[in-house]
């Protein structure tokens, strides 16, 4: 959190307590949407509201699309219908598109009705896909020019463009090039209009390696695409090749960012935007489903070690030595985990390279179990005084740290196939695992070899 960030918060929660209306509202006047989309939810409820009503109605719009959709759906409750359309007269069809589902139906039909026919039409294009697919990140408003005009022809259209919309669309870095019927054929940098003779043709200059996406390509491809080949944007086509719209890095960047909250979230069992501040009873519900799981695999390893509840009594060092065996397995396995987990997301890993991976990681795991077996055997001994004890001790981190490393490895491929996400179960299985297996594998060598 930036320093600048941090004494707007502090500000916005001094003039809250003293409910200083001019400070609030000069304090707001000078704010970004998205900087005011994080000041919400840092709030609590009864202080969201009180902020909302001073946020300017120019903003409204572009703040609720910056919020999760619990936090979005309290506030249109709160906000006059009035207000609320002229917010979103403002707004793309694309980012219409993203919240008209938690709008009033009123305020929906109020702007489909202010629109003109074309608008209409790419509304109702754009609403009909999913939001995680490039046709609903894309933005409608094209800007796109034949291959045979001029560069001259390509400036007039975009100042003719300005005059008639108040504005050029955002982040616009190049016009599309199509033919008569609209069928695309590359792309034309600005930076190519601008710095060459202005008489010689669009067609001269363009460029025809274009990546494209087609409507249903998944959010996430797009996001990888973007990366790998650093777009500032990218067409949308039809099957047709005929250009229907246009993906810009400021969704992207979007896309990545709810992917990177998703993971951190799904490991800790909480849905991909967690309100901190959300009713304490729904609260509760959700996070005790995942607590109820957890709860269930820590009775399993507690079967297990009370399966040896006898060598417990009879050597009290096992039960000061188990936590060390089941800590080492998990943190192994949570290591090879996380870079499994991101392989998969990034379509790294495959069924050719798998059996590989796996061999990788058992390596891995066996150099790592024979170091800190040894380590672990020396201080057993130095400090018990019983070299078998420290025996038993070195051979079972061995096997949690190799069962670790081949749980993390195998894990998130199996709950992939199986349609679960491995961000969100992965942990649980492999924790329930390596305890299980580190326990057994300890107790049962105590048993065996001390008594």
């Amino acid at each position: 959190m930036t320093i600048k960030f941090q004494h707007l918060i502090n500000s916005i929660d001094i003039a809250l307590d003293e409910n200083d209306e001019q400070a609030l509202q000069k304090l707001l006047v000078n704010t970004s949407a998205a900087e005011i989309a994080r000041l919400m939810e840092s709030l609590t409820q009864k202080d969201r509201l009180t902020l909302w009503h001073y946020v300017p109605t120019r903003l409204r719009a572009k703040v609720l699309l910056e919020l999760h959709q619990d936090l979005r759906r309290s506030l249109i409750a709160h906000t006059d219908e009035a207000e609320l359309t002229a917010s979103l007269s403002a707004v793309q069809m694309d980012e219409l598109a993203d919240i008209d589902s938690d709008l009033p139906i009123t305020v929906i039909s109020a702007m489909v009705q202010a629109m003109d026919a074309q608008r209409r039409e790419r509304y109702d294009l754009v609403k009909h896909y999913p939001d995680d697919s490039a046709g609903g990140l894309m933005d409608v408003d094209i800007t796109a020019v034949r291959a045979d005009v001029s560069l001259k022809a390509a400036l007039r259209y975009m100042r003719r463009l300005r005059q008639r919309e108040g504005a050029l669309p955002d982040h616009l870095d190049s016009l599309m090039v199509v033919d008569r019927n609209n069928v695309l054929l590359g792309v034309v940098p600005l930076s190519q209009i601008i710095s060459n003779d202005l008489s010689i043709s669009v067609r001269d200059v363009m460029s025809t390696e274009v990546t494209s996406f087609t409507p249903l390509n998944s959010a996430h491809n797009v996001a990888q695409a973007f990366k790998d080949k650093d777009l500032l944007s990218a067409p949308v086509v039809d099957d047709q090749h005929k250009l229907i719209g246009r993906i810009t890095v400021d969704d992207v960047i979007d896309v990545i960012q709810d992917e990177a909250d998703k993971e951190v979230f799904s490991r800790a069992g909480l849905n991909s935007h967690p309100d901190m501040f959300a009713p304490i009873l729904k609260s509760s519900g959700r996070r005790a489903i995942w607590l109820g799981i957890n709860l269930m695999t820590a009775f399993l390893a507690a079967w297990v070690i009370g399966l040896f509840e006898t060598s417990i009594e009879k050597i009290v060092a096992l039960a000061v030595l188990m936590p060390v065996v089941a800590s080492m397995g998990g943190v192994a396995g949570s290591q090879t985990l996380t870079l499994v987990t991101r392989g998969l997301a990034l379509n790294q890993i495959n069924n050719k390279n798998m059996a590989k991976l796996i061999g990788h990681e058992f390596s891995i795991g066996a150099l790592n179990g024979m170091l800190w077996a040894a380590v672990v055997g020396i201080i057993a001994f130095q400090w018990f005084g019983d070299w078998q004890l420290g025996m038993v001790f070195g051979a079972a981190m061995i096997i949690v740290l190799v069962t670790g490393v081949l749980a993390g490895t195998t894990i998130p491929p199996l709950l992939k196939k199986m349609g679960i996400d491995p961000a969100l179960a992965g942990g649980v299985v492999l924790t329930t695992v390596t305890d299980v297996v580190g326990f057994f594998a300890f107790l049962s060598l105590a048993t065996l070899i001390i008594l």
